[in-house]
């Protein structure tokens, strides 16, 4: 069974046409799953739904905690991607020695249609969380990298590998 934890960040924003502005509303990730078709045994809990810049320190424990105690041994993470590496070295440190978990974001909301990167990083992570070896990694763009190898590039809106 893959566990998918929900904490918000751009992939789950919703935008408002009358004052054009993104917030939540509830996570896209059911019509996503439902819409690819995919058979696998996935089990959705929304932990929060918010900004990664928002996040708080019990915000992020309580991420911590639900993959600690989660009984599940693949899990994914869909947060946002200002800060999701800082996230994933905090449950790197919890050396949770038997389970893959990857985190994924998007730079695009899912709500913008064929536009967004969400559901291109989703697969990739369903597909990553079910082959790599039990560790913490971030998923974006195809690509997977270790947590502590990983950096965002704000310029370029992509993810680097770095040494």
């Amino acid at each position: 069974m893959i566990k998918i934890f929900i904490t918000g960040g751009t992939f789950d924003k919703s935008y408002d046409h009358i004052n054009g502005k993104l917030f939540f509303e509830k996570t896209h990730l059911p019509e996503m799953i439902k819409r690819s078709k995919c058979n696998l045994d996935i089990k959705v809990k929304t932990i929060l739904m918010k900004d990664s810049l928002d996040l708080s320190n019990k915000d992020v424990s309580k991420i911590v905690n639900t993959c600690k105690k989660e009984k599940s041994n693949n899990i994914i993470i869909t947060h946002g991607t200002d800060t999701m590496t800082n996230t994933a070295r905090l449950i790197a440190e919890q050396k949770l020695s038997n389970k893959t978990i990857i985190l994924t974001g998007a730079m695009i909301p899912y709500a913008f249609g064929s536009s967004s990167d969400g559901f291109f990083n989703l697969g990739c992570a369903l597909s990553f969380v079910q082959t790599l070896k039990p560790g913490v990694y971030i998923t974006m763009q195809g690509e997977y990298f270790e947590w502590d190898k990983v950096k965002k590039n704000g310029k370029k809106g992509v993810f680097e590998r770095i040494n």
